[in-house]
């Protein structure tokens, strides 16, 4: 018994002289349980963009939209008197709704013609999308009861005959886009991004790490002095096989049956673009972190919270603005909604141009921080070999 609680001491000791499991151990549950209270801190969205179509410009549906205004849950993101370009503006605004207010709505109320305001439901995000035909609802559904009621009192109907009478207006939700709100649709890509940016990130924290902890990065720089080669050897490898990933996931598109086949060409353009963001990252980290097990650690770290701060499926809107400033250096979260617009969407390649250029912001920064290091690391090297020659002659 005395060996084995002077064992458990010495596990204790290893643990606690190892400052990186120590701060790992203790410093990750601290993190991350400060990190995700924050993201969804508010417990509930607001403020998410509708898009109201008004055609008729009544006092009844100017009604309506300061109704629907005045709800915590919706914000007006725009509001339009035509139809043109709504599938565009849909997807600029982000829009989880659109409401369409048909012309002679106040005419055909008053008249009992029985109107139709027409919602349609961007299901791509089905939490969004939820929350906003449900306050839709609400408020379509208060103004319908409150002009119900007006009107029969107008009538003179006495007051227990007044629920019981005709509706106003009909109300008509109509799903888009993922309209089988199928949740697969929904979760799985973004899970799959997830996974390949992981991937990436682990494997390339041992690119240049693995070199220096095992002495060999002398032999690499003796072979090419190029900085750019250098990076490049490490670098096309992980280009080459994450293509096969992009290959095995478009071929569980056909093994699930998901029908994700428009604008396939532009979101591997994007996806390549992502590639490299993340494999400069992981190359950055590599350089500076000259341990395999520590630049592993480091990525974990920072790879593990990565989807939940995106926005893909909590709205980054709805998380404080030191969050939003995180996640705009995470290269995820800038290639998943380029990925919704093209494929649930099926939006125009070019409503992805502002996410595709911030992805390429971070491929240049990771690029040129990696090889200022990397030249850094190369020159030292190339002191201790030239000033190694001079002592042995």
């Amino acid at each position: 018994m005395k060996v084995f609680f002077e064992l458990l001491k010495r596990e204790f000791k290893l643990f606690w002289d190892n400052k990186v499991l120590r701060l790992l151990f203790f410093g990750a549950p601290l993190l991350y349980g400060i990190l995700i209270g924050y993201v969804y801190s508010k417990g509930k969205v607001t403020d998410l963009p509708i898009i109201v179509v008004d055609e008729d410009r009544s006092a009844m549906s100017v009604k309506a939209i300061d109704m629907m205004q005045d709800n915590e849950v919706l914000s007006i993101a725009s509001l339009q008197f035509n139809t043109a370009n709504l599938d565009r503006l849909m997807v600029e605004k982000s829009a989880a709704c659109v409401v369409m207010i048909p012309k002679g709505f106040e005419k055909d109320i008053l008249t009992k013609q029985y109107p139709e305001i027409t919602t349609i439901v961007n299901t791509s995000n089905v939490l969004t999308a939820n929350y906003a035909s449900g306050a839709l609802q609400l408020v379509l559904g208060t103004l319908k009861a409150g002009v119900q009621i007006e009107t029969l009192r107008k009538q003179g109907v006495p007051e227990n005959l007044v629920m019981s009478q005709y509706e106003p207006f009909k109300t008509t939700f109509v799903k888009k886009n993922n309209r089988a709100t199928n949740y697969m649709y929904f979760l799985w890509p973004g899970v799959l991004a997830t996974v390949l940016q992981q991937v990436l990130l682990l494997g390339l924290a041992l690119s240049f790490a693995s070199e220096f902890e095992s002495g060999s990065f002398k032999e690499l720089v003796l072979k090419t002095r190029s900085t750019f080669s250098l990076i490049m050897v490490k670098l096309i490898p992980y280009l080459i096989m994450s293509f096969a990933i992009w290959l095995m996931y478009w071929g569980f598109t056909f093994w699930f049956r998901i029908p994700f086949f428009e604008n396939l060409g532009e979101l591997t353009l994007v996806a390549g673009i992502f590639v490299l963001a993340v494999s400069f990252i992981g190359i950055l980290v590599s350089i500076l972190i000259p341990n395999q097990l520590k630049a592993t650690e480091i990525l974990m770290v920072v790879a593990t919270p990565s989807f939940m701060i995106s926005g893909f499926t909590w709205p980054l809107s709805q998380m404080p603005e030191f969050i939003q400033a995180i996640a705009q250096g995470i290269p995820l979260t800038h290639f998943l909604p380029a990925f919704r617009i093209l494929i649930i969407e099926k939006g125009s390649f070019d409503l992805t141009y502002p996410y595709i250029l911030n992805l390429g912001i971070i491929s240049i920064i990771g690029f040129v921080l990696s090889f200022i290091a990397l030249h850094i690391k190369k020159r030292k090297v190339l002191k201790e070999l030239k000033l190694a020659k001079e002592t042995a002659e």
